[in-house]
């Protein structure tokens, strides 16, 4: 029986996945914290062990390896456009769209302050994008040669005014810095164009960063690392949506709740769903992520409960826990990473920091309607993608595999009458990933993605709250 093994580097776990992809079945799943520290095989010995005691899938019978990662915090990326609703917003889709963390998007001429600022936050990647091509071109020559006086240390991915490349290379050439040059991101002012940038960061990762993070070492035993973990998660979306050859779920949202960050992927046109509703801005993608680094329930427990308020947080545990004990709670979970819930009350509390993340990265990632008043009336304006009419709604993570109370916590993704102008979901049907596969899904969407899909469709369960021991 040939097996496919698919492996992420997690920032707090790695995980392996065990599937036969001939008879479209999955062997069995495992983890193990990651040891960035003490090397990534470590810990990816310590999970095929369990994977082995658990299902007996021995190594020697390991036939197609893949994996993903984002230990030590995944890709940190700023992106640089020249103006902020058009091309620094294109550039930072396509980081989000490669599975970047978007730590930063700058927009016309690059001031001392930001670059200051570019260095303080040490990037992993630079995305410099900027004007339409044959259009505008002084501010990407600008913000080139502000870089190369600046010499980063990170590689530039060069995505602007295709009129400008030329004088672009010879700056950064000039300079010796690293840099890569692909299509503009907004080749015309209502065309975006991200994939040739997507590639670019994504080769950057297999090439250099995989390095960096000591992910190397692994790779005489996975090969190289194929994709960011949040990009393994978004085309394991897609995947889903579009059938991988047999019939997909339609327009759906995944909602990937970690401990540093709230990723959404939403598949679909997000098209207006009622008539007189006006696009307006950048189109949006088919395949979007939005990536809130300020929401896991982990690393971000505190900022969640600061942003949030306490008083929502211990509405939602009845009491349970006043201030100050609520702010103990927190800090300790952002102090230990890789901590699991061990009583009621440290389930409730998962829930109810996963609900509050989830609402707020929502309310971030779904479009919006706005009115405006012109001679002829009243229009509404669409805002980014309209998700309403998405058929389902799946929510992945820890919280969702090992948690309780996943309707709960996923019902926050939808339609709120207290945020009317929100177009989340209205009626989705609510799915967990109950064996936390969904970034193997998107491993293998390349190689075998029929089975990947199956196999992925047979593990999706109905949400559906429940309590006592997990």
């Amino acid at each position: 029986m040939p097996i496919t093994l698919a492996v992420d580097f997690g920032s707090t776990y790695t995980k392996v996945v065990a599937i036969d992809c001939d008879d479209e079945v999955l062997i069995g799943v495992a983890q193990s914290p990651t040891t960035v520290g003490d090397g990534v095989m470590v810990g990816l010995d310590r999970a095929l062990l369990r994977l082995e005691e658990r299902s007996g899938v021995k190594r020697g019978d390991i036939a197609v390896r893949v994996a993903s990662s984002s230990a030590a915090g995944g890709l940190r990326m700023v992106a640089i456009g020249l103006v902020p609703d058009l091309t620094a917003e294109a550039a930072r889709r396509a980081a989000l769209g490669a599975g970047a963390k978007v730590l930063r998007a700058f927009a016309y001429e690059l001031s001392r302050r930001d670059l200051e600022e570019i260095a303080r936050i040490q990037p992993d990647i630079i995305l410099l994008s900027g004007g339409t091509d044959g259009g505008e071109r002084k501010t990407i020559l600008k913000n080139a040669a502000a870089l190369a006086s600046a010499r980063p240390k990170a590689p530039i991915v060069v995505a602007g005014n295709r009129a400008a490349e030329d004088e672009v290379e010879a700056i950064l050439c000039g300079a010796g810095l690293e840099y890569t040059i692909v299509e503009n991101v907004l080749p015309e002012l209502d065309r975006l164009n991200v994939e040739p940038a997507r590639a670019a960061i994504r080769a950057i990762f297999m090439n250099r960063i995989t390095h960096a993070k000591g992910l190397d070492r692994a790779e005489a035993f996975v090969g190289r690392i194929a994709m960011p973990t949040p990009m393994a998660v978004l085309e394991g979306a897609r995947l889903l949506s579009t059938g991988g050859g047999a019939c997909g779920m339609g327009d759906l949202v995944v909602v990937d709740v970690g401990g540093a960050t709230t990723d959404v992927h939403s598949i679909g046109s997000g098209a207006p769903s009622t008539p007189g509703l006006v696009p307006r801005g950048l189109p949006e993608p088919f395949a979007k992520r939005t990536v809130e680094g300020d929401l896991g329930i982990r690393v971000n427990a505190p900022t969640i409960v600061e942003t949030a308020g306490a008083e929502r947080v211990m509405g939602a545990l009845e009491g349970r826990l006043q201030r100050d004990a609520l702010l103990a709670r927190v800090r300790q979970l952002a102090a230990e990473v890789d901590r699991v819930p061990r009583d009621d009350l440290d389930h409730d509390l998962d829930a109810a920091l996963a609900t509050i993340a989830i609402d707020a990265a929502l309310e971030r990632h779904a479009g919006r309607v706005s009115t405006v008043y012109t001679p002829m009336g009243a229009v509404q304006l669409l805002h980014g993608k309209d998700l309403s009419a998405a058929a389902s709604v799946i929510g992945t993570g820890g919280v969702f595999a090992y948690g309780r109370n996943p309707r709960r916590i996923l019902e926050a993704a939808c339609y709120d009458p207290h945020s009317p102008t929100s177009l989340r979901p209205r009626d989705p049907r609510l799915l967990v990933d109950r064996r936390y596969i969904f970034f193997a899904v998107g491993l293998l969407a390349p190689v075998a993605p029929r089975a990947a899909a199956n196999v992925m469709r047979c593990h999706l369960a109905e949400a559906e709250d429940r309590s006592g021991v997990v």
